[in-house]
């Protein structure tokens, strides 16, 4: 067999489970009636007390959530580095200098960029 036959195989039986699962939910599971408590927007259980004053979430916010990913993906490329860098050669190690003076020059751009401050202003 090919890998690509069993990565077919592998992938139609994932599909097909969750196909399967959410089938099953829509015979079984429960079906609510559609109230007007229902359809009302949620968030952390508290009813709002003033539709007029809905402010949106300030852009600083986001900037911090971009930061956390942005070194959350380099944290798990350097996982992905640990495990490839067998046998550790000269090339391997330059990549991970390399790669660990991208990462310091993103926590030095954060730092002078007062992202983090801004938030707790």
């Amino acid at each position: 067999m090919t890998p690509y036959l069993t990565f077919l195989l592998y992938f139609c039986a994932i599909v097909g489970f969750v196909g399967l699962a959410l089938a099953l939910n829509a015979l079984l599971g429960p079906k609510p009636a559609m109230t007007s408590t229902k359809l009302e927007p949620f968030e952390c259980g508290a009813t709002a007390v003033d539709l007029l004053n809905v402010k949106a979430v300030p852009i600083k916010y986001y900037a911090v959530a971009i930061v956390f990913l942005l070194f959350d993906l380099e944290t798990m490329f350097l996982f992905i580095w640990a495990l490839g860098a067998r046998p550790l050669t000269g090339f391997m190690v330059f990549t991970f200098f390399l790669f660990a003076t991208l990462l310091v020059l993103c926590l030095l751009y954060v730092y002078r960029a007062r992202v983090l401050d801004a938030v707790t202003e």
